[in-house]
């Protein structure tokens, strides 16, 4: 990666991929010294063979802990930030938990919640833009197994019968897009219920048109704002795609935990889903047949916009932290250091396709590979807003975006209430920030 955003005090960031429901054991993070036994409950939103992966860790890690046993809750995706915080705020969570570092962590580790694993890690084992999410004032609050990038999936297979190629610029996008409705195949699958969906196309217009400072601005306040033009564009363009029919109906109610959006790819009701590199993973889990006619290929550019397409939307997911309430810390510390090991690395990347926030980690799976070089060919990295900014203004940034997918706010509607959102919260944050 040649050139990474950093922002503020709050650094890189992810969004993460679906998982099914999960236990709803609310174990909190106590350790258990009952009959010479020691616990941990670790939290996390992984499936298939992801979830093998961390399995696999923790099994090695009780095996190396005599008396240790781990217990791991998987959360459903969606309720997962809320569900933590409760537990965080009820002084009950557990004592390893999944974050995407960034503004969502920090307002743990703000409240002293998070354990200090500066002297626990060895962060020379981890990329540098992957460990960054979770550093703050040099500090370091987690470690990162994974890396993402979304990319534009498509059935290569359909578009070879229809004679369509992979586009470069957005100009031939739109062509694609009229020629799979024409033909009565929905363009882009689309479950926007849960909202980050959607915002991965907010996220790139703007950037395509805005190019790779316009964020960095209107975050740190300095220069651009969130009403800027490009941001106004890129709402009039997810409604021209509305407008084009290139969404499925009723997008905004459809569930992508479930896999409403993928189905629609696996039976070839839509041709095309732009989604985070999970996609292949998910793809290998759900319907690994359907893997020979998955392809893919980056948002394109847009003429006139200063955006490249090697600008890619990604982050860093997950990141493993360590309840500051936990009373087995320095434990919970060391299964953060096996979960995130290169062996834990190496299993996820080539099993499950996710690409590695760790040093040295060997592809064996050539499409992993490729995607990998997507990333190390990319001329800058657009941090998922939603995990970047603060949670209040990611709340309005997730809402007026679905609310654009719904034609119940104009373009310019959305840019204004951002900007007065950013402007009334970043003030706080900074005057807080001053007063410490």
């Amino acid at each position: 990666m040649k050139k990474y955003l950093l922002i503020g005090s709050l650094s890189v960031v992810l969004m993460a991929a679906g998982c099914n429901s999960s236990s709803d054991d609310d174990a909190s993070g106590s350790g258990d010294e009952s009959g010479g036994s020691q616990s941990l409950t670790l939290w996390h939103i992984e499936t298939g063979e992801s979830e093998k992966a961390l399995e696999d860790a923790v099994s090695r890690f009780e095996e190396d802990n005599e008396g240790v046993s781990v217990e791991l809750v998987q959360q459903e995706n969606d309720p997962y930030k809320s569900k933590l915080s409760v537990a965080m705020g009820g002084g009950a969570p557990p004592d390893v938990f999944h974050s995407w570092g960034g503004g969502w962590l920090e307002k743990f580790v703000d409240s002293g919640q998070v354990m200090d694993l500066t002297e626990e890690i060895d962060t020379e084992n981890y990329l540098e833009a992957a460990i960054s999410p979770a550093t703050f004032d040099e500090k370091v609050y987690g470690a990162p197994l994974a890396m993402d990038v979304v990319p534009v999936w498509y059935n290569s297979e359909m578009f070879e019968e229809l004679g369509l190629e992979a586009p470069q610029t957005y100009e031939e996008l739109l062509e694609v897009v009229e020629t799979l409705e024409s033909n009565d195949i929905i363009p882009f699958s689309l479950a926007n219920q849960s909202k980050w969906p959607g915002a991965f196309y907010l996220m790139y217009f703007a950037e395509r048109y805005g190019g790779e400072e316009l964020f960095n601005e209107a975050f740190n306040r300095e220069g651009r704002t969130f009403d800027d033009e490009a941001y106004v564009k890129a709402g009039e363009r997810i409604q021209e795609l509305v407008e084009m029919n290139a969404f499925p109906e009723g997008m905004n109610g459809m569930n992508f935990d479930t896999g409403q959006s993928r189905q629609l790819l696996y039976s070839e009701k839509a041709g095309m889903e732009v989604m985070g590199n999970w996609m292949l993973g998910t793809t290998r889990d759900d319907m690994p047949e359907f893997e020979e006619k998955l392809d893919f290929f980056m948002f394109p550019s847009i003429k006139g916009g200063d955006g490249e397409s090697n600008h890619v939307v990604g982050g860093v997911s997950p990141v493993f932290s360590v309840s500051e309430s936990s009373e087995e810390k320095e434990l919970a510390a060391a299964l953060v250091n096996e979960l995130t090991s290169k062996e834990t690395a190496e299993q996820l990347a080539n099993n499950d396709g996710a690409l590695s926030a760790v040093e040295g980690v060997e592809y064996e799976d050539e499409y992993v590979q490729r995607i990998n070089d997507v990333l190390e060919e990319a001329d800058y990295l657009q941090t998922f807003y939603d995990q970047t900014l603060p949670p209040e203004l990611a709340e309005v940034h997730l809402d007026t975006t679905q609310a654009l997918f719904g034609m119940s706010i104009t373009p310019e509607e959305a840019a204004a209430e951002m900007e007065a959102a950013a402007e009334e919260i970043l003030a706080e944050q900074d005057e807080e920030m001053e007063e410490e």
